[in-house]
């Protein structure tokens, strides 16, 4: 059985900065250890006299500094390089980590979380996650001690340098997954970049490719990310798109590895849509792989519906995009994604990339001429109650058997039309509920029946 892992949630290390494990004593630990792991993982031979690098980029947190700086020390301190590029989208940093054959690259983020919070999460030197078994060695050199003696001096300390055409490379990185013989022009185009790290990134890129733009929240001064705005607060780029009559609303999360979208009509699009809208584009055209969508056990059930009636097939992981992204690898699939916008267009990168997923419903909106109001009514959806409770701890759901008679009484009710899906956050201190069936009324009695025996019984 795996060891359980101290400080690594599901992305990465996440929690309140300057509160363990996200304070600078633990960044510094961690970027030693990151350094020793990294340069060992990497099969890419130096040169003689060169030192391994590792890629450090951030959102727009005020804490970013003192954990950009800590990693600094503790990389340089183990030998190797540092490149700094500064706020950049998470599947940005990852992009330049494979452009520079760095070694890994490392991101500073809590990517929809309140300004308080911050994160660091890691991506091998091919731009990809790292899986369960390398943060568990990573996590356990920070504890062990075991390369505290490992002190290069003189000549071989490593450096850290800035690297300042980053935001250029990734903006010409992401406008070549549109096809170059189509433009925006005549698109409106509305944009909440949560005050985070796509504000200078999402807007060049669609002005680039012609868009007329509308943007907002594009000024980030280290503590209004995610503020009443982005991806979290959805309700603003509704606002945003009805008032300035855009034909699509584009809204990121802090790091921009997600998308919303909003459609003419001001209705959102959410991550099952954009994905359902994009396979049937694929499946229709041939480039589907494998006839095949990744999504979670949160997406909805109308998918599978969706796509089998047209020859494809979903197959479903765990709640992350790391898993979506697993399964693709190892599948050779193409295609996957999550309800939340985390959308992995694999034939163009390698993680969850918000601006690439709506550049791609772009190009289907201008290659059939549909607004996405029609396109997004591939997917029929089932209803769906969801609730996302605080909680005060996280013991073994079994341990809860009043909130368990529960999810069974109302697995029973729905009598194989239905699912109850419980689990708790592995990025913040909360439980998420899903209950979907045909009935909305039904599972939405449920949902609250559920909810309240939770709030009894470990309610924050």
């Amino acid at each position: 059985m795996a060891q359980p892992k101290k400080i690594f949630g599901t992305d990465g290390v996440r929690g309140v900065a300057n509160v363990e494990p996200v304070t600078a004593e633990t960044a510094l630990k961690l970027g030693r250890a990151a350094a020793h792991i990294f340069t060992k993982l990497n099969p890419r031979e130096h040169p003689a006299g060169a030192r391994p690098k590792i890629v450090l980029g951030k959102d727009t947190r005020l804490s970013g500094y003192m954990l950009e700086n800590a990693l600094v020390a503790g990389i340089t301190s183990l030998g190797v390089d540092v490149l700094l590029i500064g706020p950049l989208p998470t599947p940005g940093v990852a992009y330049i980590t494979r452009s520079l054959r760095a070694d890994a690259g490392i991101v500073l983020s809590a990517s929809h979380n309140p300004y308080e919070d911050n994160g660091i999460k890691f991506f091998r030197h091919d731009g990809y996650k790292l899986d369960d078994q390398v943060e568990q060695q990573i996590e356990d050199l920070v504890f062990s001690g075991e390369i505290d003696s490992v002190r290069p001096t003189a000549g071989k300390i490593g450096r850290a340098r800035r690297i300042d055409d980053a935001l250029g490379r990734y903006v010409e990185f992401a406008k070549a997954s549109f096809p170059r013989g189509m433009s925006l022009e005549k698109m409106r185009v509305a944009v909440d970049v949560a005050n985070g790290a796509a504000y200078k990134s999402t807007p060049c890129i669609l002005r680039e490719l012609g868009a007329a733009i509308t943007v907002v929240h594009d000024e980030p001064n280290g503590t209004n990310i995610n503020a009443e705005c982005g991806s979290t607060f959805p309700s603003e780029i509704q606002r945003v798109v009805k008032e300035s009559r855009a034909q699509l609303g584009i809204t990121h999360d802090g790091d921009a590895d997600r998308v919303l979208l909003c459609d003419e009509n001001g209705e959102l699009v959410d991550g099952d849509e954009i994905l359902a809208i994009a396979a049937v584009d694929l499946l229709k055209s041939g480039r589907l792989a494998e006839q095949t969508l990744v999504a979670t056990v949160m997406s909805n059930f109308g998918l599978d519906e969706t796509l089998g009636s047209i020859g494809g097939k979903v197959i479903r992981t765990k709640v992350g995009d790391r898993y979506v992204i697993e399964e693709m690898v190892e599948r050779n699939l193409n295609l996957g994604g999550e309800q939340s916008g985390h959308m992995i267009f694999r034939d163009f990168t390698t993680t969850g990339d918000g601006i690439i997923s709506a550049l791609q419903v772009l190009r289907i909106m201008q290659a059939t001429g549909k607004p996405l109001s029609e396109l997004k009514r591939c997917l029929k959806k089932y209803p769906q109650a969801q609730r996302n409770l605080k909680v005060k701890e996280k013991p073994p759901l079994e341990e809860l058997p009043a909130v368990m008679k529960l999810v069974g009484d109302a697995e029973k009710e729905l009598s194989g039309k239905g699912r109850v899906l419980l689990r708790y956050s592995g990025t913040e201190p909360k439980i998420r509920l899903l209950i979907e069936g045909r009935e909305l009324e039904q599972i939405d009695r449920q949902a609250n029946q559920i909810a309240e025996a939770i709030q009894s019984a470990i309610g924050a």
